[in-house]
């Protein structure tokens, strides 16, 4: 008799090719994964949701931020591709709670000499979109493994977001 399968979006204790530093988080969209190094050659891997195509910003950032049921509030790039859905919330945003897109937790990524990018590391009320590619820039995971993620990331930790495979 086989086993129930784990779940598939539950974070996963990985070994790497070879040692890294801790603290540090290496996101892959192409295959919907975001790592977390521990030290040695150890990592916490999540599933996660990114950026759709045009959206979905590669490079090295810091956390510079990090809010546990954050406040959202869309940008005005995105009231201005989506104006039926966020124009709504453009002035008062939306508290933050269960129906916030950003979800429980949120990590802000920062760029040294631009500060906030307003891109996030959060939570998402839509779990369903954990594995693909519908965001507007912003990498997400389920409510309770971005708990997870959150308590395991100091502040200042180093982010990688790597380009996508076109």
């Amino acid at each position: 008799a086989s086993a129930e399968p784990a779940d598939p979006l539950a974070p996963t204790l990985v070994t790497l090719a070879g040692p890294v530093a801790a603290n540090e988080i290496h996101m892959d969209p192409n295959i919907f994964r975001l790592y977390l190094t521990l030290g040695g050659d150890q990592a916490m891997r999540y599933a996660v949701g990114v950026g759709r195509p045009g959206l979905y910003e590669p490079g090295s950032f810091y956390v510079g931020a990090k809010k546990e049921w954050p406040s959202w509030k869309p940008t005005p790039e995105m009231v201005e591709r989506d104006p039926d859905q966020y124009e709504q919330y453009a002035e008062d945003g939306l508290p933050g709670g269960p129906n916030n897109p950003l979800g429980a937790r949120a990590l802000y990524l920062f760029e040294p000499g631009r500060g906030d990018t307003f891109l996030r590391t959060h939570g998402t009320n839509a779990p369903r979109t954990i594995g693909t590619a519908v965001s507007n820039g912003c990498a997400r995971l389920t409510n309770d493994y971005v708990k997870d993620l959150y308590a395991r990331t100091p502040m200042r930790s180093r982010v990688f977001l790597y380009p996508r495979d076109v």
